[in-house]
């Protein structure tokens, strides 16, 4: 198949990419590159450079090829900056989503893929988190995220438009020491924390530690990204004979944010100190996934579900690209 991949110079979008065309399909990357990378990008994808938000430019870009599906991952993601500028989130993940869909509606796209966020369910009312939980988001980036998903259904049951939603937990780790994961800025807590290894930083910061958690901290839900985009290319599979698939994608087991640090200390083999601090507000003690639909519909399990070998995979590229990509 030929397939758009929309930020596809992104972190997760670029890991994505590499497998579709490990599984023999044709890929065209369409970034602003304003946070992704071309270094990122495997070397047989084609990149055009352009806006969601210049409808002009997509349909060029839909004229000019003629694809199969689009996979869309282009979003600001930054649950913290949502809340000081709820507006820029909603204009650009909501308002270009919409752009978006409505180019692949006008060129008879059949199949589409969503790169969403447990974000849609806030303060979890239990965990594991299945698909079946409320969705109730605590900031606008998850807010954002929901109303795009809202619209998919919608376009689903009036349009005929094939889709998945895959609402991650925490991508983590590197696809290979040479692309691996560069967010400016960075709030993630495994790349945090070995910028402390490298000297860039003093400490990481331990936010909350009376939490009714084994040892009082946040626990959380990484995946590998190289999983995370195994998911993404069994679903463009599946979406031949399902119309709407939503699935969680996380490995099922949580870590605490001492354990990440921890961890990160036996893998690089250097002191990490760390600062205990208040909570953050919004913060939930446990957010774990459960991703027993995807394991039993599609066969996806994770191949790299220890915490070491995400780390290890990180560390490998940190180590190698102090300074991230360089761009």
């Amino acid at each position: 198949m030929k397939i758009l991949v929309v930020g596809g110079a992104g972190y997760i979008g670029s890991a994505v990419t590499g497998q579709l065309l490990e599984a023999g399909h044709r890929t065209v990357l369409f970034d602003n590159l304003s946070r992704g990378h071309r270094a990122a990008i495997p070397a047989d994808a084609e990149l055009v450079i352009g806006d969601l938000g210049d409808a002009d430019t997509l349909d060029r870009l839909f004229l000019s090829h003629r694809f199969d599906a689009v996979m869309h991952f282009a979003a600001l993601i930054e649950a913290g900056e949502s809340m000081q500028t709820p507006a820029v989130y909603f204009r650009n993940n909501t308002g270009n989503s919409i752009h978006l869909l409505e180019a692949l509606i006008r060129h008879n796209v059949g199949r589409f893929l969503f790169s969403s966020t447990a974000a849609l369910y806030g303060n979890p009312e239990y965990t594991p988190i299945d698909e079946t939980h409320p969705l109730a988001p605590t900031n606008a980036y998850g807010e954002s995220k929901l109303l795009v998903e809202r619209m998919l259904d919608w376009l689903h049951r009036l349009n005929g438009l094939r889709y998945a939603s895959l609402r991650y937990f925490n991508a983590a780790g590197a696809v290979s020491p040479d692309r691996g994961e560069d967010h400016r800025p960075e709030s993630h807590l495994i790349p945090l924390t070995l910028r402390v290894a490298l000297g860039q930083r003093e400490q990481i910061s331990i936010f909350g530690t009376d939490y009714p958690t084994p040892d009082g901290a946040c626990v959380r839900d990484y995946i590998h990204v190289s999983d995370l985009a195994s998911a993404h290319v069994l679903a463009l599979d599946a979406l031949a004979g399902h119309p709407k698939l939503i699935y969680n994608l996380g490995n099922g087991r949580g870590f605490s944010v001492r354990e990440v640090i921890e961890t990160a200390r036996k893998v690089t083999g250097r002191p990490i100190p760390a600062a205990e601090c208040p909570r953050r507000p919004g913060d939930s003690a446990v957010l774990v996934a459960s991703s027993e639909k995807i394991r039993k519909e599609l066969g996806w399990a994770p191949k790299h579900p220890s915490l070491e070998e995400i780390i290890g995979s990180a560390w490998e590229w940190h180590r190698r690209h102090p300074t991230g990509y360089g761009d």
